[in-house]
């Protein structure tokens, strides 16, 4: 019996594997959070490469050389268009973070259960965050530079120019360092749940808040108030001024950054409503039915998917909408007749500023990918079930459609009146000061006009998204077992 007994620990209780310190970068969100860092540090570079080397560029030229007021726009509109894409990202991260939180839950829990404080696993989620953004930021700084030294002796011998500008700014570290620390910072604020896991949590698996859950909730309601309050003041002022002088665009600015991130915050609350009434569209299908009521049970988890969708459709529509309310503006000062070379420069300028601010769209789309992915792999218990329950894999292939489909049709919509909204807000602040003809006369009102053609791509790209989105998720939610995923 004595000499039984090694044997049998030993073959009980097996060595326990080593596991790399990094192993979670291999964890799902990591990897799409790693290409959002490194698509807004590329996005960065590429705008401040551009500043300075147009302004080297202009300032050769005897026409504009002797005027720095242009070279002081084009430094203006980078920052402001980076900015929008760390915002972007920033929302973006933390989302991806709230959602991996939500699965690691039980982990959490039996961490705290075995001591862990709550602080401590906060502190490794944001180190978490930190690490992946400057992988990213440092990808894309790495990679896009090499591509400017590349492209500027193209761009010298395709406008006949000689440059000294030489791609290899300090200034072109400052990109790269705004998103690393917006990633920490965003893994930091999505990894609040933290504080809120206990050790009896550990008995279950992950676990997003409900409806009930969040109703309780009063600080984030209160923050999305006093957010909102103070956008609406400043998107008011901003017009106000704007009939006295075009600084009124800046003032309404920060008015739409603060009234928007009311919208994040209370996401929320105001996604539900949206998708409740948005799947009646879908028909009453049991898979249609299964959608919509998936899409309203854990709103967190919707709205972290939609509220990124939201944001790239009102970026894109908004430049759309305030370039063509000026076009008409000018053609009701013509007398109906529009001008067809200042259709023409605002036609460039709002394709090139709407190919620019694609970027956070792209960084949106990014988000949505990865969350419904996520959101997908954490689900497998419940999608088992209902393969046990007798829902064949063409069904729950078109369950994730369906809700994919949800997700992106309300963003669609809620981001088309926000981003009309804030088109014409900007339009009006910008012009609403300037004498038109025939009367020359001010303040001038500046009627909202709604581009054709942009919001039907908008729509289309929106189509492809969902469909794009919906690939990875739909094939592993039918590649598993009902059995295996049951056992989870």
């Amino acid at each position: 019996m004595t000499a039984i007994a090694p044997s049998v620990v030993n073959t009980i209780v097996p060595e326990a594997p080593r596991s790399s310190r990094f192993a979670w970068l291999r964890e799902r969100g990591m990897g799409a959070t790693v290409l959002v860092s490194a698509i807004s540090t590329a996005f960065g570079v590429v705008l401040l490469s551009a500043t300075g080397y147009l302004a080297v560029v202009l300032g050769s030229n005897p026409e504009y050389g002797s005027s720095g007021t242009m070279v002081v726009v084009l430094a203006l509109l980078s920052g402001i268009l980076l900015a929008v894409a760390v915002y972007v990202a920033a929302i973006v991260t933390a989302n991806t973070f709230s959602t991996i939180i939500a699965g690691r839950t039980r982990r959490i829990a039996l961490m705290r259960l075995i001591g862990a404080t709550a602080r401590s696993q906060r502190s490794e989620v944001a180190t978490q965050g930190l690490v992946v953004g400057a992988i990213g930021a440092v990808l894309g700084l790495v990679v896009t530079t090499a591509g400017v030294v590349v492209a500027v002796p193209v761009l010298n011998r395709a406008l006949g120019v000689t440059s000294e500008w030489s791609p290899l700014q300090p200034v072109l570290l400052l990109p790269a360092i705004a998103v690393a620390l917006t990633t920490w910072i965003a893994a930091w604020s999505g990894s609040r749940r933290v504080l809120a896991v206990t050790p009896l949590e550990a008995l279950g698996g992950s676990v997003e808040r409900s409806r009930e859950e969040i109703a309780a909730k009063r600080g984030r309601r209160t923050g999305a108030v006093v957010l909102g309050a103070i956008g609406v003041v400043l998107l008011v002022g901003g017009l106000l001024l704007g009939l006295l002088s075009p600084a009124g665009v800046l003032v309404a600015f920060f008015g739409g950054l603060f009234s928007f991130t009311a919208v994040s915050i209370s996401a929320v609350s105001v996604m539900p409503p949206l998708l409740k009434a948005t799947g009646r569209l879908f028909g009453r299908s049991v898979t249609a039915r299964l959608a919509a009521e998936n899409a309203v049970r854990y709103p967190e988890r919707s709205s972290r998917m939609a509220i990124g969708v939201v944001m790239g459709v009102a970026l894109v529509v908004m430049f759309a909408v305030a370039a063509e309310s000026a076009k008409s503006l000018v053609a009701a000062s013509a007398g109906g007749e529009p001008d067809a070379s200042f259709n023409e420069m605002m036609d460039v300028f709002s394709t090139v500023m709407m190919c620019l601010v694609a970027v956070s769209a792209v960084i949106a789309a990014v988000g949505l990918v990865n969350l419904l992915t996520i959101g997908i792999v954490q689900r497998k218990r419940e999608l088992g079930l209902l393969r046990a329950l007798g829902l064949t894999s063409a069904q729950i292939r078109r369950m994730v459609l369906i809700e994919a489909a949800h997700v992106t049709v309300t963003a669609l919509l809620f981001g088309l009146a926000l981003g009309i909204l804030y088109g014409w807000v900007a339009a009006q602040s910008l012009l609403g000061s300037v004498a038109m003809p025939p009367l020359w006369l001010s303040p001038t009102f500046v009627a909202p006009a709604i581009p054709l053609v942009p919001v039907a791509i908008v729509i289309v790209a929106t189509a492809a998204l969902t469909l794009g989105a919906a690939v990875a998720p739909t094939r592993i939610a039918t590649r598993t077992a009902p059995v295996e995923a049951l056992a989870e």
